[in-house]
C-alpha cells in the first residue's frame, strides 16, 4: 500500500489534555483517527505526538495533511 486510506475528507476535532498521542497513518484503525495497530504489515507507521498543553485540535482525516497530524486543508483537493 503505497497512498493512505482517506478515512474522511475532514477533520477529526477534540479537546485533547497534555500528554503523548499516536495518530494512525494508514487510515484503517477503527479508532480514528488515533492507530490501534491496524497498519501491521502496510508499511505505515503510527506518528507520535505530544501535545504540552490541552488545547482543542483539528486532527487531519484524509491523511494528506503537510503538517500530520494536523489538517492543513488538504481534503479539499480529494
Amino acid at each position: 500500500m503505497s497512498e493512505p486510506h482517506s478515512a474522511q475528507k475532514k477533520p477529526y476535532v477534540f479537546d485533547l489534555k497534555a500528554g503523548d498521542y499516536w495518530f494512525c497513518t494508514c487510515g484503517h484503525s477503527k479508532e480514528q483517527p488515533f492507530c490501534d495497530g491496524s497498519h501491521k504489515g502496510s508499511g505505515f507507521t503510527p506518528l507520535k505526538f505530544t501535545l504540552q498543553e490541552g488545547r482543542k485540535v483539528g486532527l487531519c482525516g484524509c491523511k494528506r495533511s503537510k503538517n500530520l497530524p494536523f489538517c492543513d486543508g488538504s481534503h479539499k483537493e480529494l
